[in-house]
Protein backbone atom coordinates (compact mmCIF):
# COMPACT_ATOMS: atom_id res chain seq x y z
CA UNK A 1 0.00 0.00 0.00
CA UNK A 2 2.96 1.92 1.21
CA UNK A 3 4.52 1.72 -2.37
CA UNK A 4 1.76 2.27 -4.28
CA UNK A 5 1.24 5.96 -2.33
CA UNK A 6 4.71 7.03 -3.29
CA UNK A 7 4.10 5.87 -6.96
CA UNK A 8 1.48 8.05 -7.15
CA UNK A 9 2.83 11.16 -5.25
CA UNK A 10 5.90 10.85 -7.69
CA UNK A 11 3.38 10.40 -10.40
CA UNK A 12 1.82 13.59 -9.85
CA UNK A 13 5.06 15.75 -9.16
CA UNK A 14 6.02 15.48 -12.42
CA UNK A 15 3.04 17.53 -14.10
CA UNK A 16 2.79 19.81 -11.11
CA UNK A 17 6.62 20.98 -11.86
CA UNK A 18 5.19 21.21 -15.39
CA UNK A 19 2.33 23.11 -14.70
CA UNK A 20 4.77 25.18 -12.59
CA UNK A 21 7.21 25.79 -14.90
CA UNK A 22 4.50 26.70 -18.11
CA UNK A 23 2.73 29.32 -15.72
CA UNK A 24 5.99 30.89 -14.72
CA UNK A 25 7.26 31.06 -18.59
CA UNK A 26 3.78 32.77 -19.30
CA UNK A 27 3.71 34.94 -16.98
CA UNK A 28 0.80 34.17 -15.16
CA UNK A 29 2.71 35.05 -11.96
CA UNK A 30 3.26 38.66 -13.20
CA UNK A 31 3.18 40.27 -9.82
CA UNK A 32 -0.31 42.73 -9.93
CA UNK A 33 -1.27 45.63 -8.16
CA UNK A 34 0.75 44.06 -4.51
CA UNK A 35 -1.32 41.08 -4.76
CA UNK A 36 0.14 37.95 -2.81
CA UNK A 37 -0.29 34.53 -2.33
CA UNK A 38 -3.32 34.00 -0.29
CA UNK A 39 -4.93 37.17 -1.56
CA UNK A 40 -3.36 39.56 0.42
CA UNK A 41 -1.39 42.73 -0.47
CA UNK A 42 2.39 42.72 -1.26
CA UNK A 43 4.14 44.70 1.34
CA UNK A 44 5.16 48.04 -0.19
CA UNK A 45 7.20 51.49 1.01
CA UNK A 46 6.66 54.69 -0.26
CA UNK A 47 8.94 57.41 -0.32
CA UNK A 48 7.58 60.28 0.64
CA UNK A 49 9.03 64.25 1.49
CA UNK A 50 7.80 67.33 2.79
CA UNK A 51 9.52 70.29 4.63
CA UNK A 52 7.98 72.32 7.41
CA UNK A 53 8.76 72.96 11.07
CA UNK A 54 9.29 69.99 13.97
CA UNK A 55 5.33 70.23 14.62
CA UNK A 56 4.35 69.48 10.72
CA UNK A 57 6.79 66.61 11.22
CA UNK A 58 5.56 65.34 14.35
CA UNK A 59 2.10 65.31 13.20
CA UNK A 60 3.01 63.57 9.64
CA UNK A 61 4.41 60.75 11.11
CA UNK A 62 1.87 60.39 13.48
CA UNK A 63 -0.42 60.51 10.31
CA UNK A 64 2.08 57.52 8.29
CA UNK A 65 1.98 55.40 11.39
CA UNK A 66 -1.88 55.26 11.53
CA UNK A 67 -1.84 54.54 7.42
CA UNK A 68 0.53 51.47 8.41
CA UNK A 69 -1.83 50.14 10.52
CA UNK A 70 -4.99 50.80 8.10
CA UNK A 71 -3.40 49.26 5.72
CA UNK A 72 -0.46 47.06 7.28
CA UNK A 73 1.29 46.04 3.76
CA UNK A 74 2.07 49.73 3.33
CA UNK A 75 5.25 51.53 4.82
CA UNK A 76 6.74 55.01 4.30
CA UNK A 77 10.18 56.30 4.17
CA UNK A 78 10.14 59.70 5.19
CA UNK A 79 12.56 62.44 4.04
CA UNK A 80 11.82 65.69 5.47
CA UNK A 81 13.30 69.42 6.21
CA UNK A 82 13.05 73.04 7.03
CA UNK A 83 12.67 74.88 3.09
CA UNK A 84 15.50 76.34 2.99
CA UNK A 85 17.05 73.92 0.47
CA UNK A 86 14.15 71.17 -0.71
CA UNK A 87 13.56 72.81 -4.08
CA UNK A 88 17.42 72.46 -4.85
CA UNK A 89 17.14 68.46 -2.98
CA UNK A 90 13.85 67.74 -5.12
CA UNK A 91 15.52 69.09 -8.27
CA UNK A 92 18.77 67.04 -8.12
CA UNK A 93 16.33 64.25 -7.15
CA UNK A 94 13.95 64.54 -10.28
CA UNK A 95 17.46 64.76 -12.38
CA UNK A 96 18.26 61.75 -11.34
CA UNK A 97 15.22 60.26 -11.71
CA UNK A 98 14.98 59.45 -8.07
CA UNK A 99 12.03 61.48 -7.21
CA UNK A 100 10.00 59.99 -4.02
CA UNK A 101 6.57 58.28 -4.79
CA UNK A 102 4.78 61.38 -3.10
CA UNK A 103 6.51 64.61 -2.58
CA UNK A 104 5.78 67.94 -1.47
CA UNK A 105 5.09 71.08 -4.10
CA UNK A 106 5.20 74.43 -4.04
CA UNK A 107 2.79 76.70 -5.88
CA UNK A 108 5.70 78.78 -6.97
CA UNK A 109 7.25 75.41 -8.92
CA UNK A 110 4.55 73.77 -9.82
CA UNK A 111 3.84 74.87 -13.25
CA UNK A 112 7.80 74.34 -14.30
CA UNK A 113 7.00 70.93 -13.31
CA UNK A 114 3.70 70.20 -14.64
CA UNK A 115 4.45 71.40 -18.10
CA UNK A 116 7.89 69.37 -18.01
CA UNK A 117 5.72 65.64 -17.16
CA UNK A 118 7.24 64.98 -13.80
CA UNK A 119 4.19 65.73 -12.07
CA UNK A 120 1.55 62.36 -12.51
CA UNK A 121 -1.90 63.21 -12.95
CA UNK A 122 -4.29 62.96 -9.74
CA UNK A 123 -7.55 63.76 -11.60
CA UNK A 124 -9.09 60.43 -9.99
CA UNK A 125 -8.67 61.48 -6.34
CA UNK A 126 -11.82 62.22 -4.79
CA UNK A 127 -12.23 66.23 -4.71
CA UNK A 128 -15.71 66.77 -4.25
CA UNK A 129 -15.28 68.87 -0.98
CA UNK A 130 -12.78 71.19 -2.14
CA UNK A 131 -13.46 74.34 -3.16
CA UNK A 132 -12.72 74.73 -7.13
CA UNK A 133 -10.64 77.66 -6.96
CA UNK A 134 -8.18 75.98 -4.56
CA UNK A 135 -8.03 72.89 -6.91
CA UNK A 136 -7.14 74.97 -10.17
CA UNK A 137 -3.87 76.45 -8.81
CA UNK A 138 -2.92 72.64 -8.61
CA UNK A 139 -4.51 72.07 -12.25
CA UNK A 140 -2.10 72.01 -15.36
CA UNK A 141 -4.00 71.66 -19.19
CA UNK A 142 -7.25 70.66 -17.30
CA UNK A 143 -5.26 67.64 -15.35
CA UNK A 144 -4.79 68.18 -11.25
CA UNK A 145 -0.96 67.50 -10.59
CA UNK A 146 -0.99 68.67 -7.52
CA UNK A 147 -3.60 68.23 -4.70
CA UNK A 148 -3.90 71.56 -1.95
CA UNK A 149 -3.46 70.68 1.29
CA UNK A 150 -4.32 73.60 3.32
CA UNK A 151 -5.91 77.05 2.96
CA UNK A 152 -3.32 79.93 3.79
CA UNK A 153 -2.26 83.49 3.46
CA UNK A 154 0.39 85.87 3.35
CA UNK A 155 1.16 87.99 5.79
CA UNK A 156 3.37 88.93 9.20
CA UNK A 157 4.02 87.12 12.24
CA UNK A 158 5.08 90.05 14.84
CA UNK A 159 6.64 89.52 18.27
CA UNK A 160 3.51 91.26 20.48
CA UNK A 161 4.56 90.75 23.38
CA UNK A 162 7.48 93.19 22.67
CA UNK A 163 5.49 95.34 20.69
CA UNK A 164 2.39 95.59 23.58
CA UNK A 165 5.13 96.28 26.18
CA UNK A 166 6.27 99.28 23.76
CA UNK A 167 2.87 100.24 23.25
CA UNK A 168 2.60 100.09 19.63
CA UNK A 169 0.59 97.86 17.22
CA UNK A 170 2.16 96.11 14.17
CA UNK A 171 2.18 98.54 11.04
CA UNK A 172 -0.66 98.54 8.96
CA UNK A 173 1.08 100.38 5.57
CA UNK A 174 4.41 100.93 4.34
CA UNK A 175 4.57 104.45 5.51
CA UNK A 176 3.93 103.56 8.83
CA UNK A 177 6.16 100.38 8.73
CA UNK A 178 9.57 102.72 7.33
CA UNK A 179 8.15 105.43 10.17
CA UNK A 180 8.13 102.82 12.24
CA UNK A 181 11.48 100.91 11.84
CA UNK A 182 12.92 104.92 12.44
CA UNK A 183 10.76 105.26 15.42
CA UNK A 184 11.25 102.22 17.43
CA UNK A 185 15.21 101.93 17.44
CA UNK A 186 15.85 103.79 20.61
CA UNK A 187 13.50 102.39 22.46
CA UNK A 188 15.24 99.19 21.39
CA UNK A 189 18.75 97.23 22.26
CA UNK A 190 21.80 97.93 20.06
CA UNK A 191 21.33 94.45 17.83
CA UNK A 192 17.21 94.58 17.86
CA UNK A 193 15.45 96.23 14.76
CA UNK A 194 11.80 95.98 13.81
CA UNK A 195 12.92 94.01 10.31
CA UNK A 196 15.74 92.77 9.08
CA UNK A 197 16.88 94.20 5.62
CA UNK A 198 14.53 93.41 3.06
CA UNK A 199 16.49 94.62 0.25
CA UNK A 200 16.73 90.88 -1.53
CA UNK A 201 14.24 89.49 -0.06
CA UNK A 202 11.73 88.94 -3.33
CA UNK A 203 8.44 87.68 -1.48
CA UNK A 204 8.96 91.30 0.60
CA UNK A 205 9.00 93.06 -2.94
CA UNK A 206 6.23 91.41 -4.69
CA UNK A 207 4.28 92.31 -1.82
CA UNK A 208 5.26 96.00 -1.75
CA UNK A 209 4.68 96.19 -6.07
CA UNK A 210 1.30 94.31 -5.14
CA UNK A 211 0.17 96.86 -2.96
CA UNK A 212 1.50 99.66 -4.82
CA UNK A 213 -1.17 98.96 -7.60
CA UNK A 214 1.45 97.56 -9.95
CA UNK A 215 0.50 93.72 -9.75
CA UNK A 216 3.07 90.60 -9.45
CA UNK A 217 6.74 91.01 -10.20
CA UNK A 218 6.38 87.59 -11.38
CA UNK A 219 3.34 85.79 -12.90
CA UNK A 220 2.68 82.83 -14.97
CA UNK A 221 2.63 84.38 -18.20
CA UNK A 222 7.06 84.72 -18.03
CA UNK A 223 7.03 88.17 -18.67
CA UNK A 224 9.23 90.70 -17.30
CA UNK A 225 6.11 92.71 -14.51
CA UNK A 226 9.57 94.35 -12.81
CA UNK A 227 8.02 98.05 -12.38
CA UNK A 228 10.89 100.26 -12.34
CA UNK A 229 9.98 103.02 -10.15
CA UNK A 230 8.58 100.84 -7.81
CA UNK A 231 11.50 98.96 -7.27
CA UNK A 232 14.12 101.51 -7.03
CA UNK A 233 11.57 103.24 -3.95
CA UNK A 234 12.04 100.22 -2.35
CA UNK A 235 15.30 99.67 -2.80
CA UNK A 236 16.32 103.42 -1.87
CA UNK A 237 13.90 103.04 1.08
CA UNK A 238 16.24 100.08 2.46
CA UNK A 239 19.10 101.85 1.69
CA UNK A 240 18.87 104.70 3.82
CA UNK A 241 17.62 102.72 7.09
CA UNK A 242 20.80 100.48 6.09
CA UNK A 243 22.84 103.60 6.31
CA UNK A 244 20.98 104.89 9.38
CA UNK A 245 21.59 101.32 11.03
CA UNK A 246 17.58 100.92 11.64
CA UNK A 247 17.63 97.00 9.72
CA UNK A 248 20.10 94.18 10.54
CA UNK A 249 23.41 94.50 8.97
CA UNK A 250 24.02 92.52 5.81
CA UNK A 251 26.18 89.96 7.48
CA UNK A 252 23.13 89.17 9.91
CA UNK A 253 20.21 89.29 7.58
CA UNK A 254 22.07 86.38 5.20
CA UNK A 255 22.46 84.30 8.51
CA UNK A 256 18.39 84.37 9.02
CA UNK A 257 17.12 81.34 8.72
CA UNK A 258 13.34 81.26 8.85
CA UNK A 259 11.77 78.58 11.72
CA UNK A 260 15.08 77.66 12.77
CA UNK A 261 15.57 77.71 17.12
CA UNK A 262 19.05 79.15 16.67
CA UNK A 263 19.09 81.17 13.17
CA UNK A 264 15.77 82.86 12.78
CA UNK A 265 16.24 86.66 13.71
CA UNK A 266 12.32 87.30 14.77
CA UNK A 267 12.70 83.55 17.14
CA UNK A 268 15.89 85.08 18.59
CA UNK A 269 14.09 88.41 19.17
CA UNK A 270 16.81 90.32 17.02
CA UNK A 271 13.64 91.92 14.95
CA UNK A 272 10.25 92.19 16.09
CA UNK A 273 8.08 90.73 12.55
CA UNK A 274 8.96 89.25 9.32
CA UNK A 275 6.86 87.58 6.48
CA UNK A 276 5.22 84.46 6.71
CA UNK A 277 1.88 82.65 5.67
CA UNK A 278 -1.03 82.01 8.55
CA UNK A 279 0.24 77.81 7.74
CA UNK A 280 3.52 78.74 9.37
CA UNK A 281 2.15 80.21 12.32
CA UNK A 282 2.11 76.96 14.22
CA UNK A 283 5.77 76.40 13.70
CA UNK A 284 6.79 79.83 14.92
CA UNK A 285 4.41 79.74 17.91
CA UNK A 286 6.15 75.95 18.70
CA UNK A 287 9.47 77.85 18.86
CA UNK A 288 8.10 80.77 20.81
CA UNK A 289 4.86 79.75 22.67
CA UNK A 290 2.12 82.57 23.51
CA UNK A 291 4.76 85.30 22.20
CA UNK A 292 3.75 86.24 18.78
CA UNK A 293 0.83 86.74 16.77
CA UNK A 294 -0.31 87.63 12.88
CA UNK A 295 -1.38 90.34 11.22
CA UNK A 296 -1.83 91.36 7.27
CA UNK A 297 0.99 92.81 5.16
CA UNK A 298 1.25 96.27 4.89
CA UNK A 299 -1.15 98.17 2.75
CA UNK A 300 0.02 100.56 -0.36
CA UNK A 301 -2.61 101.93 -2.33
CA UNK A 302 -4.14 98.59 -2.08
CA UNK A 303 -3.41 95.19 0.16
CA UNK A 304 -0.12 93.66 -0.62
CA UNK A 305 -1.45 89.89 0.66
CA UNK A 306 -2.44 87.13 -1.16
CA UNK A 307 -4.61 84.04 -0.56
CA UNK A 308 -3.27 80.32 -1.73
CA UNK A 309 -3.12 76.67 -0.91
CA UNK A 310 -0.75 76.27 1.89
CA UNK A 311 1.09 73.26 -0.45
CA UNK A 312 0.40 70.51 -2.07
CA UNK A 313 0.82 66.36 -2.60
CA UNK A 314 2.21 65.61 -6.24
CA UNK A 315 3.29 62.24 -7.15
CA UNK A 316 6.37 61.12 -8.98
CA UNK A 317 5.64 59.93 -13.03
CA UNK A 318 8.26 57.33 -12.31
CA UNK A 319 6.79 55.97 -9.06
CA UNK A 320 6.22 52.23 -8.92
CA UNK A 321 3.23 52.66 -6.43
CA UNK A 322 1.28 55.57 -8.07
CA UNK A 323 -2.43 54.01 -7.15
CA UNK A 324 -1.29 53.31 -3.86
CA UNK A 325 0.42 56.57 -3.31
CA UNK A 326 -2.95 57.98 -4.96
CA UNK A 327 -5.05 56.05 -2.49
CA UNK A 328 -2.63 57.27 0.53
CA UNK A 329 -3.12 61.12 -0.71
CA UNK A 330 -7.20 60.54 -0.92
CA UNK A 331 -6.85 59.50 2.84
CA UNK A 332 -4.37 62.26 3.83
CA UNK A 333 -6.94 65.10 2.51
CA UNK A 334 -10.55 63.54 2.57
CA UNK A 335 -10.66 61.34 6.07
CA UNK A 336 -11.34 63.05 8.91
CA UNK A 337 -9.18 60.05 10.83
CA UNK A 338 -6.16 61.90 9.06
CA UNK A 339 -7.49 65.79 10.19
CA UNK A 340 -7.95 64.45 13.42
CA UNK A 341 -4.68 63.77 13.42
CA UNK A 342 -2.80 66.22 11.09
CA UNK A 343 -5.01 69.33 12.28
CA UNK A 344 -3.63 72.84 11.26
CA UNK A 345 0.21 71.35 10.50
CA UNK A 346 -0.72 72.33 6.97
CA UNK A 347 -3.43 75.39 7.54
CA UNK A 348 -7.02 75.02 7.68
CA UNK A 349 -7.48 71.58 5.61
CA UNK A 350 -9.04 72.60 2.49
CA UNK A 351 -12.03 69.85 2.42
CA UNK A 352 -14.62 71.42 4.01
CA UNK A 353 -16.13 68.30 5.55
CA UNK A 354 -12.83 68.24 7.52
CA UNK A 355 -12.46 71.43 8.35
CA UNK A 356 -15.98 71.69 9.46
CA UNK A 357 -15.41 68.75 12.37
CA UNK A 358 -12.10 70.15 13.56
CA UNK A 359 -13.65 73.56 13.87
CA UNK A 360 -14.57 72.83 17.89
CA UNK A 361 -11.10 71.63 18.58
CA UNK A 362 -9.40 74.79 16.83
CA UNK A 363 -6.74 75.84 19.37
CA UNK A 364 -6.02 79.62 19.69
CA UNK A 365 -2.90 79.54 17.18
CA UNK A 366 -5.34 77.75 14.69
CA UNK A 367 -8.00 80.46 14.84
CA UNK A 368 -5.10 83.06 14.56
CA UNK A 369 -4.30 81.35 11.04
CA UNK A 370 -7.67 81.40 10.32
CA UNK A 371 -7.98 84.78 11.48
CA UNK A 372 -5.23 86.23 9.18
CA UNK A 373 -6.95 84.23 6.12
CA UNK A 374 -10.46 85.76 7.16
CA UNK A 375 -8.35 89.27 6.96
CA UNK A 376 -6.83 88.63 3.88
CA UNK A 377 -9.43 87.28 2.03
CA UNK A 378 -11.31 90.79 2.33
CA UNK A 379 -9.45 92.69 -0.27
CA UNK A 380 -6.34 90.36 -1.45
CA UNK A 381 -5.99 88.48 -4.49
CA UNK A 382 -5.44 84.81 -5.18
CA UNK A 383 -1.84 84.21 -5.34
CA UNK A 384 0.30 84.17 -8.68
CA UNK A 385 2.40 81.00 -9.06
CA UNK A 386 4.80 82.60 -11.43
CA UNK A 387 6.49 81.07 -14.46
CA UNK A 388 8.73 78.01 -12.31
CA UNK A 389 12.23 78.02 -13.94
CA UNK A 390 10.48 78.00 -17.84
CA UNK A 391 12.07 80.32 -20.61
CA UNK A 392 14.99 80.85 -18.81
CA UNK A 393 13.40 82.39 -15.10
CA UNK A 394 15.49 79.99 -13.54
CA UNK A 395 18.40 81.83 -14.39
CA UNK A 396 16.58 85.18 -13.63
CA UNK A 397 15.94 84.31 -10.01
CA UNK A 398 19.65 82.93 -8.94
CA UNK A 399 20.86 86.30 -10.39
CA UNK A 400 18.28 88.45 -9.22
CA UNK A 401 19.55 86.96 -5.74
CA UNK A 402 23.32 87.75 -6.25
CA UNK A 403 22.58 91.58 -7.92
CA UNK A 404 20.32 92.45 -4.87
CA UNK A 405 22.73 90.85 -2.21
CA UNK A 406 25.37 92.94 -3.49
CA UNK A 407 23.39 95.95 -3.17
CA UNK A 408 22.77 95.40 -0.11
CA UNK A 409 26.28 94.90 0.51
CA UNK A 410 27.24 97.76 -1.22
CA UNK A 411 29.04 96.68 -3.61
CA UNK A 412 26.42 97.73 -6.40
CA UNK A 413 24.07 100.53 -7.13
CA UNK A 414 20.29 100.18 -7.50
CA UNK A 415 20.68 101.99 -10.63
CA UNK A 416 23.22 99.54 -11.77
CA UNK A 417 21.64 96.94 -10.57
CA UNK A 418 18.62 97.55 -12.30
CA UNK A 419 20.33 97.73 -15.36
CA UNK A 420 21.76 94.69 -15.06
CA UNK A 421 17.78 92.81 -14.00
CA UNK A 422 16.87 94.38 -17.07
CA UNK A 423 19.30 92.88 -19.30
CA UNK A 424 18.87 90.10 -17.75
CA UNK A 425 14.99 90.18 -18.73
CA UNK A 426 15.78 90.44 -22.27
CA UNK A 427 16.62 86.29 -21.76
CA UNK A 428 13.28 85.66 -20.85
CA UNK A 429 10.06 83.78 -22.82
Amino acid sequence: MKKRTRRLAAGLMVPLMLALALCACSGVKEENAGEVEGGGSKPITLRIMWWGSQARHDATLKALDQYTKNNPGVTFEPEFQSFDGYQDKLSTQSAGKNTPDIFQMDAAWFNDWASSGRLEDLSSIPAANIEKSLLETGTYENKLYAMPLGNNAWGMVYNKTIMDSLGVKPPETWDEFFAMARDLKPKLAKDQYLSRDLTADGASYMSYQLSMGKGFSMSKDGKFHYDETTWKEWMNKWAELRKDHLVSPPDVTVSDKGQDAQMDLLIQEKILLRGAHAAEFGGFDALKPGVLALTTQPRGTVAGGWLKASMYWSVSPNSKYKEEAKKFIDWFVNSDEAGAILSTSRGIPVSKTVASSLKPKFTDVDKSALGLIDQVSKDGVPFDPGPGSKGGWANFSKEYDNITQSIMFGKLGIDEGWDQIVELSKNLG
